[in-house]
């Protein structure tokens, strides 16, 4: 059987919308994390970046299960003593809502200079208007496992 390596430039790479409206942060980060590295595509390779492009619109209106919603924390540090910043994820939602889903996106994500290049064709807006009109997105639907 004859394999075929895809080149990276000739991968067609599409644009998807994802309404967060009503979603779980955790279940919507792990299917938006596999389109845009590229899993769901036959194409898939370790060490090439495959995958899509992704817009998140509503962040503000994510949810959290359980009790994260007070015991979740975040933390920042500055490298200086004493810079270190701690915020509940109640406060992320309310005044960093991007900031929130694109951690956790980010985390399911290679640490690595692909990772750094996946993350870049991630989109996230707090309102329902985004200014990707012209790619032509389609709906991503969101399935829970």
């Amino acid at each position: 059987m004859k394999q075929t390596k895809v080149h990276q430039h000739n991968v067609e790479k599409k644009w998807y919308v994802v309404d967060a409206t009503d979603l779980v942060l955790g279940r919507m980060s792990t299917q938006v994390a596999d389109v845009l590295r590229g899993k769901m595509k036959p194409t898939f390779n370790l060490h090439q970046d495959n995958g899509d492009f992704v817009i998140i619109v509503n962040a503000e209106k994510i949810k959290l299960t359980g009790n994260k919603l007070n015991n979740k924390m975040y933390y920042n540090h500055s490298g200086y003593r004493g810079g270190l910043r701690k915020r509940s994820a109640k406060v992320m939602i309310e005044r960093y809502p991007e900031e929130m889903v694109k951690r956790s996106i980010k985390g399911m994500i290679p640490h690595n200079t692909l990772g750094s290049a996946i993350v870049k064709k991630l989109f996230i807006y707090t309102g329902p208007e985004h200014p990707h009109a012209a790619q032509e997105p389609t709906k991503l639907e969101i399935k829970y496992k």
